[in-house]
């Protein structure tokens, strides 16, 4: 499966963005399809995912986005985005997709869970 992250852009604190994560060669909806980030000089970390449509496409966040971020999926254009509101300037970072095809009960919030990537987009938050 390849992924493809755009949408990345520069806004100011207060501001909203989405990105998406499109995707070709495997059907998102039957995937667990994850954000995570990296900002300079951090460790990659767990945004939010969105399961598979059999696992009723429930949703995770982590607690430093939770009731700003939303993400979601598109089925017909097998496409999962992030809408992000009330950016922080702490939101800055390289926002990656990642998805699988794997099914664990836990909350799927390591980098290793997932088993594709895509490039990332840059997202800045100027406060």
């Amino acid at each position: 499966v390849q992924l493809q992250a755009f949408g990345g852009g520069s806004v100011q604190a207060g501001d909203s963005l989405r990105v998406s994560c499109a995707a070709s060669g495997r059907t998102l909806s039957r995937m667990t399809t994850a954000w995570f980030r990296q900002a300079p000089g951090k460790e990659r970390e767990f945004v939010a995912n969105i399961r598979r449509s059999l696992s009723s496409s429930t949703t995770n966040y982590a607690d430093s986005v939770k009731g700003r971020f939303t993400i979601s999926r598109d089925n017909a254009k097998n496409t999962v985005y992030l809408q992000m509101n009330s950016l922080k300037f702490e939101d800055t970072a390289v926002y990656y997709c990642g998805t699988t095809e794997r099914h664990f009960l836990g909350p799927m919030t390591r980098a290793d869970d997932y088993s594709y990537w895509g490039h990332g987009t840059l997202v800045t938050v100027s406060s």
